[in-house]
């Protein structure tokens, strides 16, 4: 299902000539990929999700395809077709479009057992980390520096609300 789903990005970014619009998001393609690089780096050891392999070998070569291809142009396919000076209503439709992509993707991946949960976090949680996430990738696309300033104290919450033991070195966790 992960390798599907990379390759279903790139087909989709192919097909709909997101991909034309690259370089012009590329900075934001890449705000998300440090993003779910520091999930992986602060929560080593102590995944709140964590990707069960099935095509790739283990954990991290599935993160690294998501890290690397689905996350980027899925945020490349978001911005390209963001609905500019259109109504509020426009602009909801288009969050909430890719709000359920994500949660009815991540649905798929619990019943096929393609993401396993722990420490307290759920579909819920994944809901609300995506409602909150396509607003910074928008920011981010606008006023980067705002968006990273405003992307540590989320981060912090996140750690806090998750009791992330950050203090803990990864080899004792």
């Amino acid at each position: 299902m992960h390798v599907a789903l990379a390759i279903i990005s790139i087909i989709a970014v192919w097909i709909r000539g997101d991909w034309r619009k690259w370089e012009t998001y590329f900075p934001t393609m890449m705000y998300f990929a440090v993003g779910n690089l520091t999930y992986n780096f602060l929560c080593a050891s102590y995944f709140l999700w964590r990707l069960n392999p099935d095509t790739l070998s283990n954990h991290t070569l599935t993160e690294m395809l998501y890290t690397f291809i689905t996350f980027p142009l899925t945020a490349l396919m978001f911005l390209a077709r963001y609905p500019e000076n259109e109504t509020r209503w426009k602009v909801f439709k288009h969050y909430l479009a890719w709000v359920s992509i994500y949660v009815f993707v991540e649905l798929i991946l619990v019943f096929t057992n393609g993401i396993l949960y722990k420490y307290g976090w759920n579909l819920v949680w994944s809901a609300i980390f995506d409602i909150l996430m396509f607003p910074m990738l928008r920011l981010f696309s606008k006023k980067p520096l705002l968006a990273l300033v405003l992307s540590v104290p989320i981060a912090f919450v996140w750690i806090w609300l998750f009791d992330v033991p950050v203090h803990i070195p990864v080899e004792d966790r």
